[in-house]
């Protein structure tokens, strides 16, 4: 049998931790939403910020892939974005049956809009938790979600 290293987490500090990191998850989710713009969401506010962090265009089932939903619920989302002028779905001149989206200066506007709306929210988190801690967290969890990224389709 084979003995845990005493610095080893285990099963129950495990799942404490992504739990913490679900409930903070949700609620800021939360938060965050009472203060987006022109009656967006947060799934809305996360396909403009993806064009953002991530490429110019894209298609609907690239982007249903990316948030890990249906291709139905992504339309849904695209056709509420493009009904606001945020986003345009167009053709994709390289395939008759696939469509392209990509986000308009509205769209782009809106998502700096939204963040802007939070600073509130921001600059109260950070007085109550030091710049360091923060830079720390950042960098521990974004080695998380590319631990769960490298196994979303496992």
């Amino acid at each position: 049998m084979t003995k845990k290293k005493s610095n080893e987490p285990n099963e129950a500090t495990l799942f404490t931790y992504f739990n913490e990191i679900s409930i903070i998850a949700q609620l800021s989710i939360a938060l965050f939403d009472r203060n987006l713009p022109l009656g967006l969401n947060n799934s809305q506010f996360g396909v403009l910020n993806w064009f953002s962090r991530v490429d110019t265009q894209a298609s609907p089932g690239r982007l249903a892939t990316a948030f890990q939903v249906t291709p139905g619920a992504m339309t849904n989302t695209l056709k509420k974005l493009e009904s606001k002028g945020l986003i345009k779905v167009a053709p994709d001149e390289l395939s008759g049956r696939k469509k392209k989206v990509t986000i308009t200066s509205k769209g782009e506007k809106a998502r700096k809009q939204a963040i802007a709306a939070s600073a509130g929210l921001f600059q109260e988190f950070a007085e109550n938790c030091p710049q360091e801690n923060i830079e720390l967290q950042i960098e521990q969890l974004q080695k998380v979600r590319e631990y769960l990224d490298q196994r979303r389709y496992n």
